[in-house]
């Protein structure tokens, strides 16, 4: 990026642009609530800017520029009216035994991404801390309520701390206006028990300190030799699980480690690979190839609440693995 020293202004050259991914990648995500259509929403917004810099005049910083046309390529997205969501916001809880409906289409579901995909790479440990409390998976299912101008407005205001007047700027509208979407917006989180104006770094996810990676060494250790009867001390009392592209969810752990022993028992001999989602520790689960050792199965995104697991999230969806640069296959 220079300024022009004609005419004073600033001049943007293609490889600038990339500069901003990561940043967006964050925004979209917490707009679309699909790693996927999040890194759709970004290509499409590098293409247009970068149609677009001949005509950029300087009159607006380039970040601001880019996440006006990240927004409109989201406002696009979203006209369909569909909304993702989590099992758990679809109807109450199943039993072990019930019966698995039929698999269901991606586009329902708040999907998975990885950290390293939508959370900045360094910054004040406070900014980090919010930032990752707000790709949660219930945070950002939370989002989805909210009508997508709303959307917008609630996530540059409170999670990206933009001034009302920059985002009445970017969405062409009054400060008024924005004021009153935000008003809104909370109001619709508060009755979702979801209070954005209260996302403070002791109350965030975090990085997993010492206790936690005890934890976690305990949760692998016992998955994957398949004890479940010490996996489920691991686990609150009414820890939940789910298991998207299925509808059923599970609360409870003496739930989660009947089902691990009936249904699930397909997922005995699997093997754990480590990595990070929606500000979680998370792991690709691969089960046992009957041709020689295992192949993807499921993503686990995996929630902590003091010391012990309060979520287990499964997302039986191998395109994932490659999204999260996990290996297509493990050898025996």
């Amino acid at each position: 990026m220079s300024v022009h020293e004609a005419t004073g202004t600033i001049e943007i050259r293609p490889e600038d642009l990339e500069l901003h991914r990561r940043e967006l990648t964050g925004y979209c995500y917490r707009m679309l609530g699909s790693g996927f259509d999040a890194d759709d929403a970004v290509q499409e917004t590098m293409v247009r800017a970068w149609k677009g810099i001949p005509g950029f005049e300087g009159r607006s910083a380039a970040r601001s520029w880019m996440y006006r046309i990240a927004t409109n390529v989201c406002l696009d997205m979203l006209r369909s009216g569909q909304r993702r969501a989590r099992p758990m916001d679809l109807g109450p809880a199943s039993t072990a035994d019930a019966t698995l409906a039929p698999m269901t289409e991606e586009n329902r579901w708040v999907s998975p991404i990885g950290d390293t995909r939508a959370l900045p790479a360094t910054g004040d440990p406070a900014e980090l801390a919010v930032a990752r409390e707000t790709i949660r998976l219930a945070f950002v299912a939370a989002l989805q309520h909210l009508p997508p101008r709303q959307r917008a407005v609630l996530i540059l205001r409170e999670v990206l701390r933009w001034p009302a007047s920059e985002v009445a700027e970017l969405l062409d509208t009054t400060v008024a206006s924005i004021n009153s979407a935000l008003q809104r917006a909370r109001a619709t989180l508060s009755a979702r028990d979801v209070d954005a104006t209260r996302m403070h770094p002791a109350e965030s996810a975090g990085e997993v300190d010492a206790e936690h990676r005890v934890l976690l060494d305990r949760y692998v250790d016992a998955f994957e030799r398949y004890d479940i009867s010490r996996l489920v001390t691991l686990l609150h009392d009414d820890a939940v699980q789910s298991m998207p592209p299925y509808e059923l969810w599970l609360r409870g752990s003496d739930q989660i480690g009947a089902w691990l022993l009936g249904p699930g028992a397909g997922c005995r001999g699997s093997r754990l690979v480590a990595t990070a989602a929606n500000g979680c520790p998370a792991f690709g689960q691969y089960r046992v190839d009957p041709a020689g050792g295992h192949a993807p199965w499921a993503l686990q995104v995996l929630e902590i609440t003091g010391d012990r697991i309060s979520g287990f999230n499964a997302f039986l969806d191998v395109n994932l693995f490659a999204a999260f640069g996990l290996p297509a296959h493990l050898d025996a």
